[in-house]
């Protein structure tokens, strides 16, 4: 039989984990002094959304601050429908189709006044709980919540009675909490402003991207059967045994963000990919291409390392005439995603033919203007991994920090 976790001194064990001695266990109704949910105006009334009246539902609590809405309601419907104008700073989280992973845990706070749907429920904070602390306490726990305590079998939701008895750990003073809340939004801020860092430079990279390839006056245009030095084909149709390790598989859900993920790798055994690796082997510098599916995804292989791909991916190798980044940088362009719509038929997951893929267009400058354009762009692409990079570290941090402060494993004044 396992032992139970050893409680340290000053320390005690709660349904929420090991807390400090002084912190306390509440419920959702002691410390709140409303619950309010909203509602839904008819529909058949389309004037009713025609006003300036923010109007929130589950699908917009994404962890943030809620400036804008998708739909604006009118005072009209505010009023037929019973609804509460919200004021700034609510904290909002979801209570409906929390099987869903997406929803389940979900929360936000008003940065204006707003209104709500039905799935979604406003919480008012006794003077004695720090707003900022409830928000932080949900992001971390509100996932665990969904799942032990929603109720339903298609759709799981919290009525306001789960609602009122959901569980809190707390600080024993209101101004620990700030402190808790304030540390943890500060992180938040970080964050945010790196990925807003992040998102200005693709952006950046992308208007490079189509004016550096816009063709010019001495460019040339070739189909892709005209560029490469073995014909285009594409992974193994067979479905192998997988593994828990071994050789990776790559499916087209691997290629993402316009590279190879590792991180939802399956495996094959070593026959297997001696097997398969008799039709198509990739190789460094080749270009992935999603052929199925998700048609039009796109990578290189920038690395040496042993891998088979799936028949949703087709493999372009590049003849020695052309820079394989160049070809890659210009497979993310407009010119190559019309002729890829083009191609792709009209079945239910989309597919486009090796025949068709060889009839893509490319254009291309002269070699050395190839390698210039490819050199820049992979610069800018090695600055955005150092960023996501940054990121990552930043949100493990986040999630550390969380950790510590939220059981009072640190303690902030």
């Amino acid at each position: 039989m396992l032992s139970e976790t050893k409680i340290p001194k000053g320390f005690q064990k709660t349904e929420l984990g090991i807390i400090p001695d002084d912190w306390h266990i509440k419920e959702f109704q002691d410390v709140m002094t409303g619950f309010f949910s909203g509602a839904t105006p008819y529909r058949g009334r389309t004037e009713y959304y025609k006003g300036n009246i923010k109007w929130i539902t589950s699908g917009e609590l994404n962890y943030n601050i809620i400036t804008d809405t998708i739909e604006k309601i009118t005072e009209e419907a505010v009023k037929n429908t019973n609804l509460k104008v919200l004021p700034k700073g609510t904290f909002l989280f979801a209570i409906t189709g929390l099987e869903a992973e997406g929803t389940r845990g979900s929360c936000g706070i008003t940065g204006v006044e707003a209104t709500t749907n039905q799935s979604c429920m406003a919480l008012f904070p006794k003077d004695t709980l720090d707003n900022g602390y409830l928000y932080h306490f949900y992001v971390w726990q509100g996932k665990m919540l969904a799942l032990k305590y929603c109720q339903g079998t298609k759709q799981q939701s919290y009525t306001g009675k789960i609602a009122r008895t959901l569980p809190i750990i707390l600080p024993p003073t209101k101004s620990e909490q700030t402190a808790i809340a304030t540390a943890l939004s500060d992180t938040d801020v970080l964050i945010e402003n790196l990925e807003k860092f992040i998102a200005k430079k693709r952006n950046i990279k992308h208007c490079i991207i189509r004016q550096m390839l816009t063709p010019r006056e001495n460019w040339k245009s070739r189909k892709i059967k005209e560029i490469v030095s073995t014909p285009v084909t594409d992974g193994p149709h067979e479905t192998p045994q997988f593994l828990k390790g071994g050789i990776p598989f790559l499916s087209v859900n691997n290629l993402v963000d316009n590279k190879i993920n590792l991180n939802d790798l399956r495996f094959i055994s070593l026959e297997d990919h001696i097997l398969f690796s008799k039709k198509c082997k990739p190789q460094k510098n080749d270009i992935l291409l999603g052929k199925a599916a998700s048609v039009g995804k796109v990578a290189i292989v920038n690395t040496d390392f042993e891998f088979n791909i799936w028949s949703p991916i087709a493999l372009i190798r590049p003849n020695d005439l052309f820079v394989p980044d160049y070809i890659y940088y210009f497979f993310q362009t407009n010119q190559i995603l019309k002729q890829i719509e083009f191609f792709t038929n009209s079945s239910s997951q989309g597919n486009i033919g090796m025949g068709d893929i060889e009839k893509i267009e490319i254009n291309y400058p002269p070699y050395e203007e190839q390698v210039q354009i490819a050199q820049l762009l992979h610069s800018i692409d090695c600055e955005l991994e150092v960023m996501d990079q940054k990121l990552q570290k930043y949100e493990m941090i986040k999630q550390g920090m969380m950790q510590v402060l939220l059981t009072g494993k640190i303690r902030l004044s």
